[in-house]
């Protein structure tokens, strides 16, 4: 079984950044152009071009690849500060689940992941920099085709059209536990968890992994 669960706000504050050949950290946002004007950080969409005519994301899996964390990047179930990714990681095994971002796609939980502040959310309080539309063209990290085993997904609605795009390629069962009315999720299962609340999703995640849920 993969579990999936969406990314979060919160960074660990000794997260590493991506840095330019001359050495300044990017901040991965989904509008650079509406960033607050800094010399501190370099603002960046992950498909911007980064060197030698690759993108950042380009740049960022091959950066995957190697036996070397220079930059000191922290693995994806660590770089969020909630503690219900590092209990999923210890549930489940790091290999088997996956953290939605919406700056990179569907992750695995020990990919090395920068700093980056990309959100789907409509709330009132983010600052538009940081909304990523559902419109806007990004190359995002898929799930490899052909998985057969269950798939289950813990998050926002905001979050399910996406999840469901970067799954499609799944041969096995995907299920989707949400809060409040019923979303669109095509070829999904559908379990309720109820009322929203803040943060629902995590108390459900830790539900499902401690038997407390079908």
């Amino acid at each position: 079984m993969i579990v999936v669960i969406q990314c979060a706000a919160g960074k660990r504050d000794h997260a590493g950044y991506m840095q330019t050949p001359d050495g300044r950290n990017v901040m991965f946002v989904a509008k650079p152009h509406l960033s607050p004007a800094t010399e501190a950080l370099i603002y960046a969409r992950p498909d911007d071009s980064a060197v030698a005519g690759k993108s950042w994301r380009e740049v960022l899996r091959d950066y995957n690849q190697k036996k070397v964390n220079s930059l000191g990047l922290l693995p994806a179930w660590r770089l969020y500060k909630n503690p219900a990714y590092e209990i999923l990681a210890d549930r489940v095994g790091q290999d088997r689940l996956y953290i939605l971002s919406a700056g990179w796609g569907l992750i695995r939980s020990d990919f090395l992941t920068p700093k980056y502040d990309i959100t789907f959310s409509k709330a009132r309080n983010v600052e538009p920099y940081k909304r990523r539309s559902p419109r806007d063209a990004y190359r995002d990290i898929r799930l490899p085709d052909g998985i057969s085993g269950p798939i289950v997904f813990f998050g926002g609605r905001d979050y399910i059209p996406l999840f469901c795009r970067l799954t499609k390629g799944a041969t096995g069962p995907r299920t989707i536990y949400y809060a409040g009315r019923i979303p669109d999720a095509p070829g999904c299962a559908l379990q309720s968890f109820g009322k929203p609340y803040t943060n629902w999703h995590y108390q459900c995640a830790r539900d499902f992994v401690e038997g407390r849920l079908r």
